[in-house]
């Protein structure tokens, strides 16, 4: 399935139906009256996020969506229908947004929640409520309400525990496809990942979540390569893992270039909790193991863990550092709560 984290549409409540003026006309009552009904309310338009659920591609194919209009009023004192809601059903860490782009409507973080963006139209009275001692036989009904209209940017922010980030080509998706049963692309040219994945993973009878984001590169935030769009999925993330090529030329240089495009991006990602590894120690000698690893941790001011993903070795000492880290933010966000 495609991955679509943005989509742009349009959307309406259901108007009001009228309210009916009529008069009761059956034999032998001489002073019948009014009888006119009033009409339905019009359908609201809810967003709602639902489970299995991770991309907006429905949305690229059908962008308009309208609530069913109110019924009208008729005689003998019969209302007319409500309008049927439309629900928009997203994946669950969509926010919602107006047509600017920036003033957010809902954020859905959890499944089934469901939030009301366009109310429908009341409907109109019939003229059995315009009557009084004064004014027997009112000739007066009023017509519905109009329903909302407006047009929504859905966007899509991924709910990962840990999130993989790192320049192209350092062992994110080989080291996802190690420790989850995620299949990402894997080849030995940069960029193989042109969207996010996610993985289960399983360490120390605890399961967590785990996003491989595509490679950064310097000048991303002013849309260099891939561009910072991605980031964005970062932002739920609990914990990053920076992963470092241990065979380029300069670790410490990879490291603080996906650092400055975390800072230029903003939203408090450089703020995150971050475990820092070296990458493909199986194709380094130990001396080299020995001299990157001093280099970058020089740069990121903590021992960084040395992992081969293909070799499955350190991997298992990254996860327990990621499980602990986020079973820490969990007791915090329950203590909050």
């Amino acid at each position: 399935m495609k991955f679509l984290d943005e989509a742009k549409v349009y959307i309406k409540s259901g108007d009001g139906g009228n309210g009916c003026a009529a008069f009761r006309r059956e034999k032998f009552i001489e002073f019948g009256g009014p009888s006119g009904g009033d009409g339905g309310k019009g359908g609201d338009v809810y967003v709602e996020a639902v489970n299995g659920l991770n991309t907006l591609i429905d949305y690229r194919y059908q962008q308009h969506f309208k609530a069913e209009r109110g019924g009208n009023g008729m005689g003998k004192d019969r209302h007319g229908a409500g309008g049927k809601d439309a629900v928009l059903k997203v994946p669950v860490g969509t926010q919602v947004y107006e047509e600017d782009g920036e003033t957010l409507l809902a954020d859905l973080t959890e499944v089934g929640q469901r939030v009301m963006i366009a109310k429908g139209g009341n409907g109109g009275w019939g003229n059995l409520r315009f009557k009084s001692s004064t004014n027997r036989a009112p000739r007066k009904a009023n017509p519905g309400e109009p329903g909302e209209e407006m047009t929504l940017r859905l966007r899509l922010k991924l709910i990962a525990d840990a999130g993989l980030i790192g320049l192209p080509n350092a062992g994110k998706s080989t080291f996802l496809s190690v420790v989850s049963a995620a299949k990402p692309k894997i080849a030995d040219y940069p960029f193989t990942t042109l969207h996010p994945q996610l993985g289960v993973v399983r360490s120390d009878d605890r399961e967590f979540v785990i996003a491989d984001l595509p490679g950064l590169i310097e000048g991303a935030h002013e849309g260099t390569g891939l561009g910072d769009r991605f980031l964005g999925h970062t932002e739920r993330c609990r914990v990053l893992l920076h992963l470092v090529d241990g065979t380029s030329e300069d670790p410490a240089e990879a490291y603080r270039v996906v650092r400055r495009e975390l800072e230029a991006y903003g939203a408090g990602l450089d703020e995150k909790p971050e475990i820092v590894a070296l990458t493909k120690s199986d194709a380094m000698t130990p001396a080299m193991i020995k001299t990157q690893a001093a280099k970058l941790k020089k740069a990121c001011k903590q021992t960084p863990f040395v992992i081969s993903a293909q070799a499955r070795d350190g991997v298992d000492k990254v996860l327990r550092a990621l499980g602990k880290v986020i079973d820490e933010a969990r007791e915090d966000v329950k203590e909050e709560a």
